[in-house]
C-alpha cells in the first residue's frame, strides 16, 4: 500500500509567516486486544483552553534517525516498548499561530511491553499528559469531540486520516 502523503493548511489562525520547520515522529500504537493508545493533553495557552487526544510522539533530536526518535518518544510518553510495523506516511501541517511547519512522520506500532514513563516537566505541568486506551470507534469519536476547539480541529484533520489508514493496514 502506498504511503499516506497529506499537505494540510491551518485555517484556524491567519498566516503571517512561517519561520521554522519541525521534524516530528508519531505513532498509531495498538496491542493484541485491539486497543489503541494515545495521549490526552490539557492545554491552556496561546492556542486556547482545550482537552485533546493526540498520537504519542514528538520532535526528532539532532543526529537521531526517525525510528530511534519514535521508540524514544513512545517510551517517554507511554512507557511502551514497541515493534514498528509500517511507516504510514507523512502529514505536513502548519501552526500559523506559532509560525511553524510540522513534518509529521507517522508509523504503525505494536506494543511489546509497558514500563515506566519519562515525561518532561512541560508534559507534566503544562500539558498534563496522560495515556488513553481506546477502541478504534472510541478514538474516532474522541477526535471528533475534541475538534470543537481551534487546536482540536487542526489535530483531528491531521490524525483522523492516519488513524483510518492504520485500520486499513491492520485489515480491520
Amino acid at each position: 500500500m502506498k504511503e499516506l502523503n497529506l499537505q494540510l493548511k491551518d485555517t484556524e489562525w491567519p498566516l503571517e509567516y512561517i519561520d521554522h520547520d519541525r521534524k516530528i515522529v508519531r505513532a498509531i500504537v495498538f496491542d493484541d486486544q485491539e486497543n489503541y493508545y494515545f495521549v490526552r493533553a490539557k492545554r491552556d495557552d496561546d492556542f486556547g483552553k482545550a482537552t485533546l487526544i493526540e498520537t504519542s510522539g514528538g520532535g526528532v533530536e539532532g543526529g537521531e534517525d526517525l525510528e530511534t526518535a519514535l521508540k524514544r518518544e513512545l517510551k517517554e510518553e507511554l512507557g511502551a516498548e514497541v515493534e514498528i510495523m509500517h511507516k504510514i506516511g507523512i502529514v505536513s501541517d502548519y501552526y500559523n499561530l506559532i509560525h511553524r511547519h510540522n513534518i509529521n512522520n507517522y508509523y504503525l506500532c505494536k506494543i511489546t511491553s509497558f514500563g515506566e514513563k519519562h515525561l518532561t516537566r512541560d508534559e507534566i505541568e503544562d500539558f498534563h499528559l496522560s495515556t488513553l486506551r481506546l477502541s478504534y470507534r472510541d478514538a474516532e469519536e474522541e477526535y471528533k469531540k475534541c475538534a470543537e476547539t481551534k487546536i482540536g480541529k487542526l489535530i483531528a484533520a491531521r490524525e483522523l486520516p492516519v488513524l483510518r489508514r492504520a485500520k486499513v493496514l491492520l485489515g480491520e
